[in-house]
Order: C-alpha cells, then sequence, then structure tokens
C-alpha cells in the first residue's frame, strides 16, 4: 500500500542512510528521485529568493523542489551548508517592524494647535512675570501629553507576541542524522520529520505522509484538521487547499511525514501575515476624529477671537500690557483643558466596567468606538462556534437521532426531539460503539473528530476502555487515502469483526447489506441512492459525515474492506455557542450589520450562518475568497460593491480578504468591528475600527492585534459592550456640551467686557482654576451616568455625525450668552451701582461664573426627561460633585492664602447674595427653555 512506503521514509529517516532495491533512489511521495548533487549559492553570490521556490512549491513535484534546494532528501544539509544558506536568507524569525521611538511619540503630542496655543499662552505670562499663570498653564500641558504619550506607546507591543512564537526547538535531518536545533536556525532546504504534537515551525513541502493531519484553523479558519498528501497541486490552488505543504503556526494533530523547509521567517505565510498586521494601519477612532476637529474648530474660532479683540482695543488706546493680559485669559477661556482629562476618565472607568462584564479593553478610545460600530465582521471558528467538533446526529435506516449537546432529563440522544434510551435502540448503540471502537485515542486529544466520537461514546456509556474490554483490539488498518477508509479489528467471543469509518461513498459502494429494526438486509441501488442523498442533505446542512459499517471476519487476514454491512453515518459539527443566536439578534434590533467571515467552504459556512441566526430571510447571501481574489479592490465598480455589501456570509477567505473587506466598510462610511482569535485574523484586527479577539481560545497574536479581548469568549459580549460603549459615547456628549457651554461663557465674559470697555471680570489664572476644578468634576459626574434603558433599540450614532451637531451647538451658545449675562449683570451692578472696588468686583464675577457653570449641570438632561426625575438627577455622582464643587469655589474666596493667589477676597453676605442670585438665572431659563422643547418633540 502507498502508506507502507511512506511508512518506511519515515523509518529511514530516524536511521543511518540506506538503500531502496539495491539502488542509490529515495522515495520522495509516490515518486522515485536520483540523488541530487547540492548546487547551493554560496553566501556572496546572487542565488535565487526564496520566492522562486516557495510561491509555486505546491504546485511542483517534491523531487523538483529538492532539485531547486540542493538537498539530498535522506542525509539533509551539512552544517556548513546550513550555516550558508542561514548568512544569506538569515534567521527564521518575522521581522521586526521599525517602531517609533519614545522620543518621536513624546513630540509628536505637541502638534496639536491647542497645545501650541497654550504653551505660547504660557511664554507670554512667564515673560511678562506671571508666573503662576505660566506654571499652571504648564502642568496642565505636562498632565495632557502625559497621558497621550502613554496611550500611544502601548501601541507599539502589537506584534511582540509574532515573535515570541519563532522561540522553539526543532528536530531536522542534518549530516545524515537527527539533531534538534533552534527553529529560528531553519534554512531553506532543511528535511525535517512531523509527527502528531509536532508544531511546524516553517513552511513545509512535503514528500512524505501517512495518515498526517494538520490543524490549520488559526491560519486558515478551517476548524477540523486537514489531510496532507505529497502529489502535486493545481498551479491557482488556493491556501485552504494546498494539502502538500505544511505551513508555519500550524500544528501536525495525527499522523507523520516529512518535508523539506521551502520558507522560513517573513517568506512563510505566517510571516506574510505579520507584514500585513505590520502594514496594516490603525484607523483613528471616531472619538479621536470629533475631539481632534472640535479643539482645532476652538482654536480657529479663539485665534478669531483674539485678533479682533486685539484689534478693537489698540484702535481704542488700551495700555499694550493689558491687551496681553486679555489675550492670554482669551486662550486660556476657549481651550477646555478638562476635556482631554474628563475624557480619558470616562473612557477609563468604561473599561473597568466592561472588564466586569469580561470584555477586557486594550486602548480607550474603543469604547467609544463600539457604541459607534455599525458592522461586524465576524470569525467563525471560535467565535461563532466553539472550535471544536461534536456529533450532531446519527443517521439509521428509517430514522435521525439527534445527539443534544447537554443531556436532558439524564439523556442527549433524541428523536424528533424525543429523548431515547440507547440501551433501547440497538441499532443506534452498534453505531456508537463502531465509532468508539474505529477511532483512535489520539495523543493529547488533538484530532477533533477522533474526540467528538469517543465524547459520544462516554455519552451514551460506552466508554473506549470499556467496550475494548469486551471486544479486545486485534490489529488496526490506518486511514487509506486511497481507498477513504480505515479499521480496527476485534475479537468478540471465538470471531473477529471489522469496525470500519470513513468517506460515505467509499463506504456505501463496498456495502452489501444494511441494518435495519428487522434485522441485516440487503442494499438496493434505490437504497445506496436514498442514503446518499441523506448524507448529501447532511453536508449541506453543514455537518461533516463518516458512514460506519461493519464485516464478520475468519480467522485469517480477510481483507476488511469488502462485503461490508452499513449501520449508519455519523453527523460531525463545530457547535454554535449556545448564547449566539440571541446575540446576534440584539445586534440586529440595535441596528449593527453582522457579516460571517470564514475560511470554511460555502455550503457549510451558510448552515453555520444559518444555525448562528445571521441569515435572516433563510437564505445566506455567500460571496467566495475565489470571488474575492478576482477583484480590484482599489477600482471596485458599483456591481462589484453591491454584491460585497449584500453579502451576509464570505467563504474561503483570506487575510488579505479580510484587510481589504474592513477597509472596504471603512470607505463606505462604516465604523468596523472585527472579531477574530486566529494569526490569520491579525492584520484585519489591526486595520478595523476596533479588533476584537478572544482570551481563550484566541491566539496571542490577535489578542496583542486587537483594541479589545473577551475574557469568556463570547460572541453575547460584543452585545453588552456595544451596550456600554453607547452610553459612554452619550455621557460623552453631555459634558462636552457642559464644558464648552462653560467654556463659551468665559470666552464671551471676557470679550464682551473688553469690547464694551470695562476692566477684565476674570483674570487667566481664575479662568484656569475654574476650566481644572469646577468644570472637570460636575462633567465627570455625568460621564458615569448609566444611561437609558432602551439603548440597544436604537440605530447606532452615523459615523460622519459630529460628536455636537447643530441642535446641540445652539444650546451651547444659549447657555454660555445666559452665564455671561449674569456674571456681566452682576459685574457692572459692583461696579456701577454698590461702586465695589475692581478686586471684590471680580470676586463676585467669579463666584456668579463658577456657580452658574454648577447648576448648569443640570440642564444636561434629555428634553424628554422630567425636571426632578432624570438622568442627572438620578446620577449620585452629580451630588457628590456638586458638593465638592461648592467647596473649592468657597476655598479661594474665604482662605486668604490661595485667594492672594488667584486675586480674590472674601464676601460679605450681600455680595454673596448678588452672586448666588445671578447664578441660579441661567438655570431657570434652561430649564424652562428644557420643558419647552420636550412639549415640542412630543407634539
Amino acid at each position: 500500500m502507498p502508506s507502507a512506503r511512506l511508512l518506511r521514509w519515515i523509518n529511514v529517516i530516524s536511521t543511518p542512510l540506506c538503500t531502496l532495491n539495491g539502488r542509490d533512489r529515495r522515495v520522495l511521495g509516490n515518486e522515485t528521485v536520483t540523488r541530487v548533487t547540492r548546487m547551493e549559492p554560496s553566501p556572496q553570490s546572487s542565488g535565487p529568493s526564496q520566492a522562486d521556490w516557495s510561491d509555486r512549491a505546491h504546485a511542483l513535484p517534491a523531487a523538483e523542489i529538492a532539485a531547486r534546494l540542493g538537498v539530498d532528501v535522506e542525509r539533509g544539509l551539512s552544517e556548513i551548508e546550513a550555516r550558508a544558506r542561514l548568512a544569506k536568507y538569515g534567521r527564521n524569525s518575522l521581522g521586526r517592524h521599525r517602531t517609533r521611538s519614545l522620543w518621536a511619540i513624546l513630540f509628536a503630542q505637541f502638534r496639536s494647535l491647542a497645545v501650541i496655543l497654550l504653551g505660547v499662552a504660557a511664554a507670554i505670562s512667564i515673560a511678562f512675570g506671571e508666573f503662576a499663570e505660566g506654571l499652571a498653564i504648564v502642568v496642565v500641558l505636562a498632565v495632557n501629553t502625559a497621558i497621550g504619550c502613554y496611550t500611544e506607546w502601548r501601541a507599539v507591543r502589537s506584534m511582540e507576541a509574532l515573535h515570541r512564537q519563532s522561540r522553539v526547538m526543532v528536530e531536522v535531518r542534518r549530516n545524515a542524522g537527527l539533531t534538534k536545533i533552534d527553529a529560528r536556525n531553519l534554512v531553506p532546504g532543511d528535511v525535517v520529520p512531523l509527527r502528531g504534537g509536532d508544531v511546524v515551525t516553517a513552511d513545509l513541502r512535503l514528500f512524505a505522509a501517512s495518515d498526517l493531519q494538520c490543524d490549520e484553523s488559526t491560519l486558515t479558519g478551517e476548524s477540523v484538521p486537514v489531510g496532507k498528501s505529497t502529489e502535486p497541486l493545481a498551479d491557482r490552488t488556493i491556501l485552504a487547499e494546498r494539502s502538500n505543504l505544511a505551513f508555519r503556526g500550524t500544528a501536525a494533530t495525527r499522523g507523520a511525514g516529512a518535508g523539506i523547509v521551502v520558507a522560513t521567517g517573513m517568506s512563510t505565510e505566517l510571516g506574510r501575515i505579520a507584514a500585513l498586521a505590520q502594514s496594516a494601519e490603525a484607523a483613528m477612532t471616531p472619538l479621536e476624529r470629533r475631539l481632534e476637529q472640535l479643539t482645532s474648530n476652538l482654536v480657529w474660532l479663539t485665534l478669531a477671537i483674539v485678533g479682533g479683540v486685539g484689534a478693537i482695543g489698540a484702535g481704542s488706546g488700551r495700555e499694550i500690557v493689558e491687551m496681553i493680559e486679555t489675550t492670554i485669559a482669551l486662550a486660556v477661556a476657549a481651550i477646555p483643558e478638562g476635556l482631554p482629562v474628563v475624557a480619558t476618565i470616562t473612557l477609563a472607568r468604561g473599561m473597568w466596567r466592561m472588564a466586569r462584564r469580561n470584555a477586557l479593553i486594550e486602548r480607550l478610545s474603543a469604547v467609544e468606538t463600539l457604541g459607534a460600530t455599525t458592522v461586524i465582521l465576524t470569525d467563525k471558528t471560535g467565535t461563532l462556534t466553539q472550535n471544536r467538533m461534536g456529533v450532531g446526529q446519527y443517521l439509521l435506516w428509517g430514522a435521525d437521532v439527534d445527539v443534544a449537546p447537554r443531556p436532558r432529563d439524564g439523556l442527549s440522544f433524541m428523536v424528533e426531539s424525543r429523548p431515547i434510551d440507547v440501551a433501547d435502540h440497538p441499532r443506534l448503540a452498534r453505531a456508537i460503539t463502531l465509532g468508539v471502537l474505529c477511532a483512535e485515542e489520539v495523543a493529547d486529544r488533538r484530532d477533533p473528530m477522533e474526540v467528538a466520537l469517543l465524547d459520544a461514546g462516554t455519552l451514551a456509556g460506552l466508554a473506549r476502555a470499556e467496550l475494548l474490554a469486551r471486544f479486545p483490539l486485534v490489529r488496526s488498518y490506518e486511514f487509506d487515502p486511497a481507498l477513504k477508509v480505515m479499521a480496527t479489528v476485534h475479537r468478540e467471543g471465538t470471531r473477529l469483526f471489522a469496525a470500519i469509518k470513513g468517506a460515505p461513498e467509499a463506504v456505501i459502494a463496498r456495502s452489501r447489506r444494511v441494518m435495519t429494526p428487522a434485522g441485516c438486509v440487503p442494499l438496493s441501488r434505490a437504497d445506496r441512492a436514498e442514503w446518499l442523498e441523506r448524507i448529501e442533505n447532511a453536508a449541506s446542512g453543514g455537518y461533516r459525515v463518516l458512514a460506519l459499517a461493519e464485516r464478520r471476519l475468519g480467522a485469517g487476514d480477510d481483507e476488511p474492506y469488502d462485503d461490508l454491512t452499513l449501520i449508519g453515518a455519523v453527523c460531525l459539527i463545530d457547535p454554535i455557542r449556545p448564547d449566539v443566536p440571541d446575540a446576534v439578534r440584539s445586534c440586529r434590533t440595535a441596528g449593527v450589520h453582522v457579516v460571517m467571515l470564514t475560511g470554511d467552504h460555502a455550503a457549510t459556512a451558510a448552515a453555520i450562518a444559518r444555525h448562528a441566526g445571521i441569515v435572516e430571510d433563510g437564505t445566506a447571501r455567500v460571496l467566495e475568497g475565489s470571488a474575492l481574489q478576482s477583484m480590484n479592490f482599489a477600482a471596485l465598480g458599483a456591481a462589484e460593491r453591491d454584491r460585497i455589501f449584500a453579502a451576509n456570509v464570505l467563504a474561503r477567505v483570506s487575510p488579505e480578504n479580510k484587510l481589504d473587506l474592513v477597509a472596504l466598510y471603512q470607505r463606505r462610511g462604516d465604523v468596523v468591528a472585527m472579531t477574530g482569535d486566529g494569526v490569520n485574523d491579525a492584520p484585519a484586527l489591526k486595520k478595523a475600527d476596533i479588533g476584537i479577539a478572544m482570551s481563550g481560545r484566541g491566539t496571542e497574536v490577535a489578542r496583542e492585534a486587537a483594541a479589545m479581548v473577551l475574557k469568556d469568549d463570547s460572541f453575547a459580549t460584543i452585545v453588552t459592550a456595544i451596550g456600554e460603549g453607547r452610553v459612554i459615547l452619550n455621557n460623552i456628549r453631555r459634558f462636552v456640551v457642559y464644558l464648552l457651554s462653560c467654556n463659551i461663557s468665559e470666552i464671551l465674559v471676557i470679550g464682551v467686557a473688553t469690547l464694551a470697555g470695562l476692566p477684565l471680570p476674570l483674570l487667566p489664572l481664575q479662568i484656569l482654576y475654574l476650566n481644572l476644578v469646577t468644570d472637570v468634576f460636575p462633567a465627570f459626574a455625568v460621564a458615569m451616568g448609566e444611561g437609558s434603558d432602551d439603548v440597544m433599540r436604537s440605530p447606532p450614532r452615523k459615523p460622519d455625525r459630529p460628536i455636537i451637531d447643530r441642535r446641540q451647538w445652539l444650546g451651547i451658545i444659549a447657555l454660555g450668552v445666559l452665564i455671561t449675562a449674569s456674571t456681566l449683570g452682576a459685574f457692572v451692578i459692583c461696579l456701577e451701582e454698590l461702586s465695589l472696588s475692581h478686586q471684590l468686583a471680580t470676586t463676585v464675577a467669579f463666584t456668579s461664573i463658577a456657580l452658574a457653570q454648577l447648576w448648569n449641570v443640570f440642564n444636561m438632561r434629555g428634553r424628554s426627561e422630567t425636571v426632578f426625575l432624570n438622568t442627572i438627577t438620578r446620577n449620585p455622582y452629580v451630588w457628590a460633585a456638586s458638593a465638592l464643587c461648592l467647596a473649592l469655589i468657597a476655598v479661594p474666596v474665604y482662605v486668604p492664602a490661595l485667594g492672594d493667589i488667584l486675586g480674590l477676597v472674601a464676601l460679605d453676605r450681600h455680595a454673596l447674595a448678588l452672586a448666588i442670585g445671578a447664578s441660579i438665572a441661567p438655570l431657570l431659563v434652561g430649564q424652562l427653555w428644557l420643558a419647552l422643547a420636550g412639549v415640542t418633540a412630543r407634539g
């Protein structure tokens, strides 16, 4: 048999040089190859690149690959040659991406217009001797710079996991013997044996394979181990179907084989994915874009106001020192210094709350991004499914027996939704028994199909150990790739029988009888057609089907694969996670579109999508990777775009496909969340607006590239996180409105007073104190709100919608004007009516605007909410912040030491009453306006 020849080579690779049939020949799969002379170029020569043989290794005979690489597969390379090739091609490690230095990241923090403006204000203050003001501004800049620098520095760690993967030892043939070396020292042409349980450390062109299977789920998304062969394949064979290659980062689950290293380092498929992840730039998040745009607009507005006020002041003959002080006050008033601090703290608290719900956030801005998510591109294996094979059904004569994933009433087997006892169904018991006997007790339980059969036996009370005690194993026949079957022979009393499992078409073709409730009857042509149709229907439903049969044997070495009795078929599937369908429905209610990406075949992918609830109308709109590869994503036509956007399932997709799809949705204006757990998902995870990786089943590479990691690997956690993100987004909008209305009032107070010829009502240091203390705490309290219950029953916020829209800008201006009017009114009364000193009038203005800003937080309720019971009044943090701010306002007014620094004096009861009265007026008008707006909205 072919497997015997392959096994012989496996024995050869573990022993010294030998000859076959007395000739100097070597067997490579089914090819006989004469020893070739090594022609590897010297390190200094201009020899071929790895791409010259690795790109087409699957399409070339193994003999030709050996010839091109100048290697004798039984001797391997010599140490001298290996060192020369290592010098030429470099280490078998994933090249490091050139990262920005800490100094470069630090310097980048000072490129913001707001930072530049505040920096200029600090320099002018210090130049004119206002050291306290200058120092205060510098402290604010230092805090914001530290936050930004730390956040960006964290991003450079995303590729480190890829490099840690390669530091393992590997067995290799060199100098005609086996030796273990650091996997980083593998070179093209090295001969590497593979056995079940080994991790593949370079891309190999297999020339020997005996029942060899590899788990490639982290690379291709294929949830079932792939059987390996040695024959050349078509040149255009896609990655997931290159069965004669073993790829770096995958693992052998069973069998044995050997291959020639055809690619190392960044030339491997894993290296190519690493390069994609390195080159995939993480897009700026919606919150970052909006805050940057908002800050930029404020800076230009400030410059315009400063220019206008300065021109008017100069024209009216004001002192230069006075105008400079006015300019600094305007600059400080315009920039909401508390905005980045509050935003950071708010997002950090969101991270903490999500962590309690099993979602670990790696990047602060990802919290807000979740709330704006419009599309989820979800991986299948390990995300929607459990990444393990399980028995879903047994097909018997006249009956389909369903296997429940969880026992009900002690039973897990059901016919037409009615639980049954296996002991009462001999045919089912026999099918389970044959599946268990014919399954291998795989080391480390790596082969999921074998494990599924064994688990089903345990569930039915037919454990392998007990069955082997009843039916001792006599001999076994390994899986024959040509016949597509395998068998084990057992003793039952004085007789022998063979348990057979394999491809349904192969087993049915060799079966002569079938077991029925009435006993074994001949298998007619019509019966065969009916069985094949049932199996085809099961396969279209996402199942992988194995047929089960047996044969009674004589005492001799009878061939086990002829004259079989068909018992039934077992249907295996990677089960959907129980909470996935409900989570998908929640996404649909929330207006979030879910698209499944998978490396599986189209039929399997469509079935999984139906089980997961992604398909609404029962018809899966599947687009295959081969179609995507033929498209030019840089210049897609309208029809091609519509075809992609209409698909809810994308099958056989490659890492490049995933990356292109993320970019395509982003260009349409979507906020894209990408979920995944494999190495092949890393580039798209990094490119997406928010990459979501799995903690338990996910690879470290995927976790490092992602912005969020699910601790429970549950798709449902994503829905919870999206709801939390929406609450945070609403809260951020509220506190931005609050902060800007407060800052607008400060700008107007300074600007209007200057234009009216009044002395400055507020000094720069007083404004800075207001911005950093009385603004921050109420804003933070607003951001701590729990949100409304219907947050997931509305569509996501449009990605192109600014953080503050036209209606909210009108509210900001209106509130700012109200606070300005009350503050200037109190200031003018102090100067003109009460004839108070400028310092005392300034203190009244400071107290008035501070209290007015504090009461302004209650104007942040929703229009549809009532005055006394709303999001703000139910928030305990608002009341705590109000109490704290009252104390902080009183301290500089009534504590002389701080009052001297800020230029404030103590107020008597008449002045204090004036300040309080002036501060309440904006609250009353604001509440009246909200009430009228609520009535209008309801009408």
